[in-house]
């Protein structure tokens, strides 16, 4: 599998904007993933962090289903991997979890979060709330997740580069 990357369009419209620079970002974690065997996805190479390229995944399935269904929608859909006991469960894992699991559970993501947000306004208020008790309108949550994919990717060019050596935008 080839993951395209589609530069977002440099005249679109606010809303087609955001959603090209959110899919550019979620593409280039798909792509700094690709072609690595599971262990390899597993590897914790930037010492001491213990971020792996599938952790980052799982990390981000969580955050597309946080703040899209439970703050945007205000469903609470329960944690996909964090526990109370472990609220970093996205990024640890045993041998049983897999790469194709992760993968396909943050792709469903994905589509669920574009699903949920279609039919939402830029300027519309969440039914969540953030714990101090914040309402978010949808431009800063898709703003929020491209900032969290941004910062996420840069983790992941360490992380690949150390991986297997490779390197890219």
């Amino acid at each position: 599998m080839t993951t395209e990357r589609l530069e977002p369009a440099t005249t679109a419209d606010e809303r087609t904007m955001l959603e090209g620079w959110l899919d550019y970002h979620r593409q280039t974690l798909a792509w700094k993933c690709e072609g690595l065997t599971d262990a390899q996805l597993r590897t914790a190479s930037v010492e001491p962090s213990e971020l792996t390229l599938m952790g980052l995944v799982r990390h981000m399935a969580e955050v597309e289903r946080f703040w899209f269904h439970e703050i945007l929608l205000g469903e609470d859909l329960g944690a996909l991997y964090c526990t109370e006991e472990d609220r970093d469960g996205d990024f640890h894992f045993t041998e049983a979890d897999t790469w194709e699991e992760a993968y396909a559970t943050w792709q469903a993501e994905i589509a669920n979060a574009r699903r949920d947000a279609a039919g939402v306004g830029l300027d519309d208020l969440s039914k969540g709330r953030s714990r101090s008790g914040e309402v978010f309108n949808l431009r800063w949550i898709i703003t929020h997740i491209i900032e969290e994919y941004a910062r996420h990717n840069g983790h992941a060019d360490l992380i690949r580069e150390r991986v297997d050596g490779a390197t890219g935008d």
